[in-house]
């Protein structure tokens, strides 16, 4: 069984501040050579997402089926499709998603299944047997299939349902020549609907629920689900029975398996969409199908009112629930819930080639949507990570991949992901006809122009850019919780709203035109507060009681984080030592299920204020440790930590942080001698704190100890190395066990010995030759220069193909 996705720590509303990338496991990476991707081929490309910022995955369905609809119809529910790998494949992706604390979403196709189906076989022949009037010999238990797919004798019932492929189907009904009778299907005829009036049904799906998510999955996108009932005089869309159903299948799911989502697709009218949330016990999270396609009317229209209009009719939902935003997703940009007349416009402004439409809607990828016009694909993006909502990036957008229409139904918009510019743009290494679809090879999106290592190796590209935009998206609660509140300027080319959250209020303004506006903001009850640009961390000039005139140039936008008055902040500077929800145990902090907050919360919090960290004025975008060492084999023992810090304007740099717990009398002891060493408290207790560990006399003395015994501490993926001088003496061996932490701290800490020792921990790691080390071992032993302290031994950090780093520098005073 793969592992739970994590603890009782989790926060039960995980989702929303989660950052969805969806994805069909064939388009991703091919591990096998067969031309489709797979689950072994998702696993190797993990550690991009993770490095996008992205923090849950929605796969595309997986199972046995006979691919008419890209999977959405469904063959078996209990297996995988062998094209991508094997049950035990897709557990080895959970738990490979969960060690990186990335969640792992799926799709739970409900109101229909592929007419290949063993349920639809065996209901067809029990509709054979029942209508022969005769239950005859081998049909066996297929009778109690009979009533699991919606038949009729007749194609006359429900003639208010509309019909969803207008291009591919003409009724909702089709002829089954085996069971002689008609059966209902709301997509393609070769998708039978489940009869959710029968109870059976029901015990069906939750059989399905409980097999997926007892392996570990973390939520399941039930798809089409206003269509699940049917009453004659209905449009057969939105029925009561439909929200009484999902109240007992949200009820189900709680019971068994807690903090999981369910995630509802309505293409729905806001209203409509809103009731599958019920009153917080139906789907967790809906998507708002109605703002996507006039987030690219406003743009096009260069007015703000479209995105307005449709917000303000969106009714408040219950506290524990979140819309889920897209720009593009798998299927057609669809123009089902606008008007005819919007629909026209968006047609001929998005879509002057036929082929480029379909259904209701327009096959095409963002990029071409918007003609690879970087400034408004950062506009939109821009847009969707600063809404109300969950934000959702389809795979390739955050390249700018193309699309081919020409492949026929949403195909267009699933060709393979595009890693590199080698062949099949490294996707996979099968004779490009085998290709599952074509790569593309549009000249303005060709792959070996439009690829993620291309992007990789230039800062301003438009993957780079993603993951800054995520980053400071994660940075701020405000856009995942908080309020929504537009400001109203006279220009309606600019679009203005606050999100606010607690202490936190971001100010975003997008400019809808292509040409440069200025606009006057309303933000009179915030006299004082000086604006903060998110991403560059400039101070804009403080507000007043006035309104506050902005300009933007073309297609231009700002986040504003709004500072709090001088005094305030003067007030505020105090550094605030965050709390641990966790045992007091290092084993566990630095484990998969906590390391996300430490990674995230608290040492960012310790780094940024430490005299020793001299990069202040850049724009942190994370941290990440990437090597625990255990100096002792205590397991109390401090851990020496190697963390890298990635900032938005400048090359990462690592840092050398020693780490321990102390409770007690010690935790009191550093309390009182060094509380700006404390890096956070425990939560509940007894007040054991986490602190900097050059603090600990016990660990200054294993420092040096490793220095002059020459040992070698091994860790996960590098070493340590003690390197001591040949002119080391007898009397070298031991230290006095009394030392003391030098008050003053500049770019690394220094420790000085009774018996005359002076040790200097390097904060800030560079590869190669120390020239402060290199000079003084030299002038020690090939001299007999007496005015600079001797060289007794080192400290280095080995890694694999990279010069030693030295961590610590030993001297006799």
């Amino acid at each position: 069984m793969a592992q739970e996705p994590n603890d009782t720590s989790i926060d039960p509303l995980w989702y929303k501040d989660a950052i969805i990338y969806e994805l069909h496991v064939k388009t991703f990476y091919d591990s096998d050579g067969n031309g489709m991707g797979d689950f072994r081929g998702l696993i190797e490309k993990l550690d991009y997402l993770q490095d996008l910022g992205v923090t849950a995955i929605w796969l595309l369905p997986f199972y046995p089926s006979p691919l008419r609809d890209d999977g959405y119809d469904i063959a078996d529910y209990f297996d995988v499709n062998p094209t991508f790998g094997s049950l035990n494949d897709f557990r080895a992706l959970l738990d490979a998603a969960h060690e990186r604390n990335l969640r792992v979403i799926t799709e739970l196709v409900i109101n229909h299944t592929s007419d290949q189906n063993p349920w639809f076989q065996k209901s067809r022949r029990a509709a054979a047997a029942a209508a022969a009037g005769a239950i005859e010999p081998g049909y066996g238990g297929d009778i109690a299939y009979k009533d699991f797919y919606v038949w009729s004798n007749t194609p006359e019932k429900y003639k208010d349902a509309r019909i969803i492929f207008k291009d591919f189907e003409t009724s909702n009904w089709a002829w089954d020549p085996v069971a002689k009778a008609y059966y209902w299907h709301r997509f393609y005829s070769h998708q039978p609907d489940l009869n959710f009036e029968n109870p059976a049904v029901h015990d069906a799906v939750e059989k399905v629920c409980d097999f997926w998510l007892s392996m570990g999955v973390d939520g399941l996108r039930l798809d089409a689900v206003p269509y699940l009932y049917e009453r004659e005089d209905s449009n057969c869309e939105n029925l009561p029975e439909t929200h009484e159903y999902l109240r007992k299948l949200r009820a189900h799911v709680d019971a068994k398996f807690p903090n999981r989502v369910l995630l509802a697709e309505a293409n729905q009218w806001p209203e409509d969409a809103a009731a599958y949330f019920g009153k917080g016990d139906e789907s967790q999270m809906s998507f708002h199908f109605p703002l996507m396609p006039r987030m690219f009317m406003a743009l096009q229209m260069e007015d703000r009112f479209p995105i307005i209009d449709i917000l303000e009719q969106t009714p408040s939902i219950p506290e524990n629930c979140q819309w889920a935003m897209f720009l593009r997703n798998h299927d057609e940009l669809t123009l089902e819930m606008v008007t005819d007349e919007e629909r026209d416009y968006m047609y001929r402004v998005y879509a002057t080639d036929p082929h480029a439409r379909i259904n209701l809607g327009i096959r095409r990828r963002l990029a071409p949507l918007l003609a690879n016009s970087r400034r408004k694909i950062e506009l939109l993006n821009t847009l969707l990570f600063s809404m109300p909502g969950t934000p959702i990036v389809y795979y390739g957008d955050e390249i700018g991949m193309g699309d081919n229409f020409y492949l026929g139904d949403r195909n267009g918009c699933r060709t393979p992901m595009q890693w590199s510019p080698d062949r099949n743009a490294g996707f996979s290494r099968a004779n490009p006809q085998q290709l599952y679809l074509p790569v593309t090879i549009d000249p303005e999106y060709h792959y070996e122009a439009v690829n993620v290592e291309n992007q990789q190796k230039n800062l301003s590209s438009l993957l780079w850019w993603t993951r800054r935009v995520i980053a400071m998206r994660k940075n701020f609660k405000a856009f995942s919780r908080g309020s929504l509140e537009f400001l109203n300027p006279d220009n309606a080319k600019v679009l203005a709203f606050l999100r606010r959250w607690e202490n936190e209020t971001i100010v975003v303004v997008a400019n809808l035109s292509r040409f440069a506006q200025s606009a006057e903001l309303d933000l009179s009850r915030f006299a004082g507060y000086v604006p903060m640009e998110v991403f560059s961390r400039n101070l804009f000039r403080p507000i007043r009681k006035s309104r506050y005139v902005i300009t933007l140039g073309p297609h231009a936008y700002y986040w504003f984080a709004l500072q709090a008055p001088t005094d305030a902040r003067r007030a505020s500077k105090k550094r605030v030592v965050p709390t641990i929800k966790a045992p007091a145990d290092l084993d566990i902090l630095l484990g998969n299920s906590q390391r996300e907050q430490l990674e995230r919360e608290i040492l960012p919090n310790y780094v940024r204020n430490s005299r020793w960290f001299g990069s202040k004025a850049r724009t942190f975008r994370d941290l990440k440790v990437i090597e625990q060492l255990a100096i002792s084999p205590d397991r109390d023992g401090a851990r020496l930590l190697f963390v890298e810090v990635n900032y938005l304007d400048a090359p990462t740099e690592t840092y050398a942080i020693p780490v321990k717990i102390a409770s007690g009398e010690a935790a009191r002891s550093v309390s009182q001698s060094a509380s700006h060493a404390i890096i956070a408290h425990f939560a509940d207790t007894g007040g054991a704190i986490l602190f900097d560990a050059i603090w600990d006399t016990t660990f200054r003395s294993q420092l040096f100890e490793a220095i002059v015994q020459r040992q070698a501490i091994k860790g996960q993926v590098t070493d340590l190395v003690g390197l001591a001088s040949d002119k080391l003496e007898p009397d070298h061996l031991l230290a006095s066990g009394k030392s003391q932490v030098f008050g003053a701290e500049q770019s690394n800490s220094s420790m000085l010995f009774d018996n005359g020792f002076f040790l200097k921990l390097y904060r800030k790691l560079e590869d190669g030759v120390n020239p402060d080390v290199e000079l003084n071992r030299f002038l020690t032993e090939h001299t007999q220069f007496p005015n600079v302290p001797a060289f007794v031994g080192a400290l280095e950090y080995r890694r694999t193909k990279a010069e030693p780093t030295v961590v610590c520098l030993l001297q006799r005073a």
